[in-house]
C-alpha cells in the first residue's frame, strides 16, 4: 500500500503543473579546478535553490514544472533563459524587466562558485544586489491564474528568495496563501544564508520572517543550521560544528517543529558530515506521522561538486511524495538523487530516474555497456 505521507496530493489530471517554483535564477560562473580570483576562464550554468528543484523534477523525473521569476531583458538574461530552456522547465511566468543600459535600476544576479577540493571548502561569492527577482512585489504575479485557473499540485519556495529584499518575503506569503486556498501542497526550504540577511535585520529578522511563513507550509526542508538560525530550534547534544549530529537527535527537534506549526506534516533534511570538500558522509532523515524515517547511509561519498546536492535531494523527495510512494521511498529517492547530482558539475543533476533507482538498489559503479 502506498501513501503520500499524510498529504492530500491532488491527482495529476486535475492540474496543469505538478510543481511551480518561485525564486531567483542566477548565472553561475564556475572556475572549474581554479580559484575565482586567479582563473582566466569560467564555465557558466544556471542555478537557484528553488529553480533547481523544478529542473530536477522535470529533467530527471519527467514531471511538469514551471518557474516564477524575473530577469532583465539583456544578453545576460537571455543567456540564463537559454540555459533554462535546456532544463525543460516552463518559462511562461518569467517577468522580463527592460534593461536601462547599465543596470542602475535592475540587473541579473551572478554567483561565482568554487567547488572546493580536499581541505579547501567550496566557496560562493554572490553578485546579485538590485536584481530583477529581488525587486518583485505584492501583486506582481497573478497567483489566481497559476493556482486557480491552470492549477498546480505542489508549490515550492525557500529562504533564499525570501531574504533577497524587504519585499520578496511578502511575495512568498502571498503565493503560499493563494496556493493553500486552491489545495496546493506548499513546501519551503529554509536555506539560511547569513550574507543575504545581514543588511535586512540579520538572524532576528530571519526568524521573524520564517516563523510567519512556516505557518503556511506543509513540507519543511532544512539542515540543522537552518532550523537553528532561521526558526530558533536547537538540536540537543551536538557541538557547534554539528559533526556529532545523529538521526535520533534531529528527529526530536523535528517533532518540536511539527508541534509548533500544525500545518507542517513532514520535515526532511539531508545528513552531511563533510570530512573534506570531496568526501562527505551522506544521508537523509524525515519526520512524518509521528515517526522518524532514515535513508540508506552513504559514508565517505566521493563528491565532484557539492553545490545543489540539497536541492536535488528535495526534488527526489517531492517526486516520491507526488507519486504517493510514502516517506521512506521518497527519502531514498531524494538521497540517491542528491548523491548523484554531486558527481557532476553545475547546480543541477544530469541523471535519469533509472540511474537514481539503480543507486537505490545498490548497483555498483561498473561501466554500463
Amino acid at each position: 500500500m502506498t501513501t503520500d505521507g499524510g498529504l492530500d496530493v491532488r491527482p495529476a489530471s486535475s492540474a496543469q503543473w505538478d510543481l511551480v517554483a518561485l525564486g531567483e535564477v542566477l548565472l553561475r560562473l564556475d572556475p572549474g579546478e581554479e580559484r575565482t580570483h586567479t582563473t582566466r576562464q569560467f564555465r557558466v550554468w544556471e542555478g537557484g535553490g528553488e529553480y533547481n528543484v523544478a529542473r530536477g523534477l522535470r529533467r530527471c523525473f519527467g514531471l511538469r514544472t514551471a518557474v516564477v521569476t524575473a530577469l532583465v531583458d539583456n544578453p545576460v538574461g537571455r543567456l540564463i533563459e537559454d540555459l533554462m530552456l535546456q532544463g525543460g522547465v516552463d518559462l511562461r511566468y518569467i517577468s522580463w524587466v527592460p534593461h536601462d543600459g547599465v543596470g542602475r535600476a535592475s540587473r541579473n544576479g551572478l554567483n561565482f562558485t568554487e567547488r572546493g577540493y580536499g581541505v579547501r571548502a567550496a566557496r560562493g561569492t554572490y553578485d546579485r544586489g538590485h536584481s530583477a527577482a529581488s525587486q518583485m512585489r505584492l501583486g506582481d504575479v497573478d497567483w489566481e491564474r497559476i493556482f486557480g485557473e491552470a492549477g498546480a499540485r505542489w508549490f515550492h519556495c525557500g529562504g533564499v528568495f525570501a531574504s533577497l529584499s524587504e519585499t520578496t518575503a511578502a511575495v512568498v506569503e502571498e503565493a503560499m496563501t493563494v496556493a493553500r486556498q486552491h489545495g496546493v501542497i506548499v513546501s519551503y526550504d529554509l536555506n539560511y544564508r547569513p550574507s543575504l540577511w545581514r543588511d535586512i535585520g540579520g538572524s532576528s529578522r530571519a526568524r521573524e520572517v520564517n516563523s510567519r511563513l512556516a505557518s503556511l507550509v506543509d513540507v519543511m526542508f532544512g539542515n540543522e543550521e537552518d532550523f537553528t538560525a532561521a526558526l530558533g530550534f536547537h538540536v540537543e547534544g551536538v557541538d557547534e560544528s554539528f559533526s556529532t549530529l545523529d538521526p535520533a537527535s534531529f528527529g526530536r527537534m523535528m517533532a518540536k517543529v511539527v508541534a509548533e506549526y500544525p500545518t507542517i506534516r513532514i520535515v526532511a533534511t539531508t545528513m552531511r558530515n563533510a570530512e573534506t570538500a570531496t568526501r562527505n558522509d551522506w544521508g537523509a532523515v524525515c519526520w512524518s506521522g509521528g515517526r522518524l524515517y532514515s535513508a540508506t547511509p552513504r559514508p565517505d561519498l566521493e563528491i565532484l561538486d557539492r553545490v545543489g546536492g540539497g536541492d536535488s535531494f528535495v526534488s527526489g523527495f517531492i517526486y516520491g511524495l507526488l507519486a504517493r510512494l510514502g516517506p521512506q521511498l521518497a527519502l531514498e529517492y531524494g538521497a540517491a538523487h542528491g548523491a548523484l547530482a554531486m558527481t557532476t558539475p553545475g547546480d543541477t543533476s544530469s541523471v535519469s530516474r533509472a540511474e537514481v533507482e539503480a543507486v537505490m538498489r545498490g548497483t555498483g559503479a561498473r561501466v554500463a555497456r
